[in-house]
């Protein structure tokens, strides 16, 4: 006898208030920019981030521009995905007030800062 029964699992989405991903790269591969939508940029840093929910996107790349001299080259409050794009210094600054302030000021879980 063959079994057809099949387990079903349904997965749902159900955001808390974490910063799921934040990474820098500290020099770019120039092949790279023009993939990302960002080929008026010759060279530099970029930081990707992840938030949940995807709204903190919006409130991450506020803090980001106040905090440093980065460009928001991506912002988009439905996936939760924060590109900045500048100078190493500035995005180090720019991630790290943006991690801090979450975690700090509204209660978010942190993920590590990592760099390539």
């Amino acid at each position: 006898m063959i079994d057809t029964e099949k387990t079903r699992i349904i997965q749902e989405f159900v955001p808390g208030k974490q910063v799921t991903l934040a990474h820098i790269m500290a020099n770019a591969d120039p092949q790279l920019l023009p993939k990302i939508g960002i080929q008026d940029k010759a060279s530099g840093s970029v930081a990707v981030m992840t938030l949940t929910p995807g709204e903190a996107a919006i409130i991450g790349g506020d803090i980001a521009a106040k905090a440093a001299d980065v460009e928001l080259a991506y912002v988009d409050r439905f996936s939760g995905s924060l590109l900045l794009v500048g100078q190493l210094a500035d995005i180090e600054a720019g991630v790290q007030a943006v991690v801090e302030t979450l975690v700090g000021v509204l209660g978010f879980t942190p993920c590590p800062i990592t760099r390539t």
